[in-house]
């Protein structure tokens, strides 16, 4: 079959490096378009991107996603350049608002008014990674960057806005490259996600947006004990405020309910189904035994390179 999306996996951030190098290595060798890291409570996703990913050529390095609000956005951009220098310029750059109990009782910070922080942080970011002068004072976001920051050989990279309420989807579409999605199910990236992030950037002359889509997937022989496995594994992000809207929308209850799970065929009409939607891009976290992880790699490979 022709090949439906750019399709991608995540990278397990929680081994050693030389493991991390390794697994980074098998993706690009399988043909994958991209491999994205998370940001949770582990490595710092883009140090790791830099030193894995100058290791390994020919794939696309993604961070799903750095929490905006602990990182100026000079310090952010910075960092992407750098990241982009290390890596003849592969990375994409996936950020987010990151959720209330982790801003205010982790960090300390304000969750007050999301939207408009990450419309503050996005007037002095977009601009600093093109390389341009920036004089931006926001009601909680200053930044005097007197001089551009200078990453020899490095360009811009596309920037993906994690956005799933309406006024997120308006920004992400209007100012930046795309949005990237976790604990969203198909249905609602086609009746949603895709139209709202679309017509925002048909509104600012912008490209078309790119839709990347993160999914649980599961090809298995034993479908019910796979979703266990899922819903374990995800235990807590339907609790979380922003996620279990996305689940209402889907009228689906838990992650293995959106997830992609069954045989070869089944999950290749499911992703056939993402990209009639109108997703761009892919990024399975393969689930399963060692055998079902084998049989996932093994499918999203195959389609990668088809």
């Amino acid at each position: 079959m022709a090949k439906p999306l750019r399709i991608g996996t995540m990278i397990d951030v929680d081994r050693s490096l030389a493991d991390t190098i390794a697994q980074l290595r098998r993706f690009a060798d399988a043909g994958f378009d991209h491999a994205f890291g998370a940001q949770i409570f582990g490595p710092d996703t883009l140090t790791l991107l830099a030193t894995a990913g100058a290791q390994v050529p020919g794939i696309g390095l993604g961070t799903g996603v750095v929490p905006v609000h602990p990182r100026h956005p000079m310090m952010l951009a910075a960092q992407a350049l750098t990241v982009q220098w290390a890596t003849d310029n592969r990375l994409l750059l996936g950020i987010g608002l990151s959720h209330a109990v982790v801003v205010e009782n982790m960090w300390g910070m304000s969750y007050d008014r999301p939207a408009a922080y990450m419309k503050e942080y996005l007037a002095s970011l977009m601009p600093l990674l093109q390389g341009e002068v920036v004089a931006s004072a926001g009601e909680r976001i200053t930044t005097n960057a007197f001089t551009p920051l200078e990453v020899p050989g490095a360009t811009a990279p596309p920037v993906l806005v994690a956005a799933l309420g309406s006024a997120m989807l308006k920004l992400a579409g209007s100012v930046a490259d795309g949005t990237i999605t976790w604990m969203t199910g198909t249905a609602t990236i086609g009746s949603h996600i895709v139209p709202a992030i679309t017509a925002a950037a048909e509104a600012a002359s912008r490209p078309a947006p790119r839709v990347v889509v993160s999914l649980p997937v599961a090809v298995t022989t034993e479908p019910e004990a796979a979703a266990a496995r899922i819903n374990d594994a995800f235990s807590i992000y339907p609790n979380l405020p922003s996620y279990r809207a996305m689940l209402d929308k889907e009228g689906a209850d838990t992650a293995a309910d959106i997830g992609f799970i069954g045989d070869e065929e089944a999950v290749v009409a499911a992703i056939q189904r993402l990209a009639d939607a109108g997703a761009t891009d892919l990024v399975a976290s393969v689930m399963g035994d060692a055998e079902e992880r084998r049989r996932g790699f093994e499918l999203l490979g195959e389609l990668a390179r088809s």
